[in-house]
Parts: C-alpha cells; sequence; structure tokens
C-alpha cells in the first residue's frame, strides 16, 4: 500500500513539475529570451511606407533584446511568396499580407503556425487563423476633397459611382491581389439586396466599376495613395487609413466616409520553406505584444490587436482608430469564408480588370 501511495505521489510531483516546466516556457506576447537570436540575421516584409516603419520601430526591443539582425524587404506580393517557395529558396522570414491572402493559401505558401511558440491569448476572438494571427486592424474608407463637393459631400460607397450628382476623378485600389470587398460593395451600389449578395456576381460588381470609365484611375501603392490626396489628382481615394490620416495630417483637403469602412485585418505568416521556424515565430510573438502594438499604432494610425494595448495618440490619430464601438456600429466585414471558396474566379477577373480588359 505504502509503495503504490509513494508511486503516485511520485507519479503528481512529476506531473506538477512538467506543469511548471510548461508554463515556464510558454509564450508571452512581447516577451524574448536576452540573445536568444545572435548572431541571425531575418527578413520582415510588409507594404512599405508609414505602415513599415511603424511595425520596424515596433519591433526595436525585440531586436535589440534579442541580438537578430532585421532586414526590411517588401512589398508584399503574392507571385514573389510563390517564386520563393517553389524554388526552395525562401529569403522571407516573416510577411505581412492582406485579410484573405493566408486563409486562401495555408499549407500552400504559407505554413500552419505552432500556437505553443506563439501566445495569442490576448487577440480579438475570431481573428486568428491557421496560417496567421493578425498584424493589427485598420479601415479602407471613401475619401472625398472637400472643396469639390462644398455643403453636399458623398456620404455613401453608392455615391462613388454617381458621376451625375458627384463629377470628378474616382481613384481606386489596382494591385493585383482582388479587393473582394469592393465587389461586395459595388453589387450593393448597384442595387443588389444584401440578402441575394451570394452567390457573388463577379462581372456584374466589375462592370459598375468600368461604367465610370476615364473617371476611374488606379492606384497601386499606399503612397500613391496618399500622393493622389495631397496633390488633389482624384476627388474621391478609396484609401488605406492610416494613408488617409497621413493625406490629412500633411494638409490635404480630404474627409471621410466613415458608413460602411472596410474592416481590414493584415496578417503576419511564415512562407513554407523558411530556413528559421524558431525565429519566424519568435518574431511574431514579439510584434503582437502590448508595448509593440502601442508603439505600432502611435505611429500609424492602425489599430492595435493586444487587447490591453493603450497607445497615446493624439486628437488626430484618436480619429482615425477603427477598435472603437462609434466605428465597429458603421462597418462592413466581407463574406471572407465565401471568397476563400471562390478566390480563384475573382483573381481571375480582378487581375482582367486592372489590366483593363
Amino acid at each position: 500500500m505504502k509503495l503504490i501511495a509513494k508511486a503516485a505521489l511520485q507519479a503528481g510531483l512529476m506531473v506538477a513539475f512538467g506543469l511548471a516546466a510548461q508554463a515556464q516556457t510558454a509564450p508571452v506576447a512581447g516577451e524574448t529570451a536576452e540573445g536568444s537570436l545572435a548572431g541571425k540575421t531575418m527578413s520582415f516584409v510588409s507594404y512599405g511606407g508609414l505602415y513599415q516603419d511603424g511595425q520596424i520601430a515596433s519591433l526595436q526591443e525585440f531586436v535589440e533584446k534579442s541580438g537578430v539582425t532585421l532586414l526590411s524587404d517588401g512589398p508584399t506580393e503574392v507571385a514573389k511568396i510563390q517564386a520563393q517557395v517553389e524554388s526552395g529558396d525562401v529569403q522571407w522570414h516573416v510577411v505581412d499580407t492582406g485579410t484573405l491572402t493566408p486563409f486562401v493559401y495555408c499549407g500552400e505558401l504559407f505554413q500552419k503556425l505552432d500556437f505553443s511558440k506563439i501566445d495569442i491569448s490576448n487577440i480579438p476572438e475570431g481573428q486568428v487563423g491557421e496560417c496567421s494571427v493578425p498584424a493589427m486592424n485598420y479601415g479602407t474608407v471613401l475619401m472625398y476633397r472637400k472643396s469639390a463637393y462644398g455643403d453636399n459631400p458623398p456620404t455613401g460607397w453608392a455615391d462613388f459611382f454617381d458621376t451625375e450628382k458627384f463629377p470628378g476623378v474616382r481613384a481606386m485600389p489596382g494591385d493585383s491581389e482582388p479587393d473582394t470587398t469592393l465587389v461586395e460593395l459595388a453589387l450593393l451600389a448597384d442595387g443588389v439586396p444584401k440578402d441575394q449578395l451570394f452567390p457573388a456576381d463577379v462581372d456584374r460588381a466589375l462592370n459598375k466599376f468600368r461604367g465610370l470609365g476615364e473617371d476611374l484611375i488606379f492606384w497601386k501603392t499606399g503612397a500613391e495613395s496618399q500622393q493622389m490626396m495631397e496633390s488633389g489628382e482624384a476627388d474621391m481615394v478609396i484609401a488605406w487609413s492610416g494613408r488617409a490620416m497621413g493625406a490629412q495630417k500633411n494638409g490635404a483637403d480630404y474627409a471621410p466616409v466613415w458608413q460602411d469602412w472596410i474592416v481590414v485585418m493584415d496578417q503576419l505568416t511564415i512562407p513554407m520553406g523558411v530556413k528559421d521556424v524558431d525565429a519566424a515565430h519568435a518574431l511574431i510573438n514579439a510584434a503582437i505584444g502590448k508595448r509593440a502594438q502601442e508603439i505600432m499604432t502611435e505611429q500609424t494610425s492602425y489599430s492595435p490587436i493586444h487587447k490591453d494595448a493603450q497607445p497615446e495618440v493624439d486628437e488626430l490619430l484618436a480619429q482615425w482608430l477603427t477598435n472603437t464601438p462609434e466605428k465597429i456600429a458603421v462597418s462592413y466585414q466581407q463574406n471572407i469564408p465565401y471568397w476563400i471558396e471562390n478566390y480563384e474566379e475573382v483573381e481571375t477577373k480582378w487581375g482582367e480588370f486592372i489590366a483593363g480588359n
């Protein structure tokens, strides 16, 4: 009986010590072991400009503490990631992508994450995927030139297509990644009831944009969209909220339409075949830490995803945070599951549209 009791006690102690050891090694978002990556070089990829500058700034504590040399590269392009993966020569360790990308290419271009190495306990529910965690939250908004429309400004997405009531040049995203939310909003503007949006008529949506003719121009990068606002090149611009804020800060004569602003969640991913998986996980774990998220927000206006983050923001930046109850109440969230299943169709047709076909 004593032998049994002793064995049980030993087993219990082993379990207890095992749990204690596990607790000690469990990751905490934002924490990095001193010198853990000394002598190593990593490449972080994003979309450039103010946003990537803010991300790199938010990772300085990680760089200094871990001892890693961190390179900044970009912009993010699926074709470049695919070329690296297929060649077996993956140079990018962590890549910031658009909302849909890692869901569509999970297990193909991006590897499934090991969540024993990343602390996701403070990320809002529903934002973590098998192959990604959110980098931050922001929005795509309709911006209009105030002097062009005076006391009768646009109030919603339908006005973007109304060239009779709201004449002028329109600018929209024109890169290779399809903006599936704009497909949904174009259909709504064309009279499709919200409960009949799906299956989505992609051709009808893109024809709605084509109908703008010479009044429609494209921007390829966030910097270009901001420049369009600062120069007054377009009277309406579909822009990322950070770039829109940057334009306002620089004196651009533009204001946002917040009704049905588009919820965007850039994602942090690790490409398939990356040479140092542990280092990539460590960088992601650092990027989603409380202080890192605060710094990112303070420098970019993009909203933090760490629940306890409390960035110090001025009056202008506070107006652009998208995680407030007021902003959330008027937001528009795309149908992510639908577009994951139907991505190939919209990718092909979007590419033809951007190419002018």
